[in-house]
């Protein structure tokens, strides 16, 4: 499965969401304004909705091996 270069792809997708997220919860502690913060986590829906397709891509694409 590591040797599958679209496996890498999945993963930064999933890293980028929680890279994400943990800024959005960052900028709640520090008291960011209300639209950065809901901005930041519309980004991240989009992110989180990205980073599900590729793994369901991933493991329709691993099913037919």
């Amino acid at each position: 499965m590591t040797k599958d270069p679209f496996f890498f792809v999945v993963i930064a997708a999933v890293l980028a969401v929680l890279g994400i997220l943990l800024y959005g919860i960052g900028g709640f502690a520090r008291g960011v304004d209300g639209k950065k913060s809901n901005k930041v986590m519309q980004l991240r829906i989009a992110a989180q909705f990205v980073a599900v397709v590729l793994i369901v891509f991933f493991v329709w694409l691993r099913s037919k091996q």
